[in-house]
């Protein structure tokens, strides 16, 4: 059931960063970054794994990955502007400060 749950959040953290890093440019990039960096964390936090922060954290890659191809109509979620390619590089940084964080 953790597992699942994990697979969840990181999913759901994934989304609330595609969403929200594009609104009010610099600060929304912070709080989705930010955001993501707790929410991963706290997954180790509250279930006590290593391996929960790896699968939400590949959960959000996924989510995050996904929303930078194009869609079904040739939409993007994630531009190719500064802001997109820093929540995509600045993701994977933040995912690997959280998952080796010590809980």
């Amino acid at each position: 059931m953790r597992f699942i749950y994990s697979l969840i959040i990181g999913a759901a953290l994934g989304a609330g960063s595609v969403f929200l890093h594009a609104s009010l440019p610099p600060f929304g990039l912070f709080l989705s970054l930010s955001a993501t960096c707790a929410g991963i964390w706290s997954i180790g936090r509250m279930w006590g794994g290593r391996n929960l922060r790896i699968i939400a954290g590949l959960a959000w890659t996924v989510v995050v990955l996904r929303a930078g191809f194009p869609g079904a109509s040739d939409e993007y979620l994630i531009e190719g502007s500064s802001i997109g390619v820093s929540l995509i590089n600045g993701g994977f940084l933040i995912l690997l400060l959280a998952v080796l964080l010590p809980a």
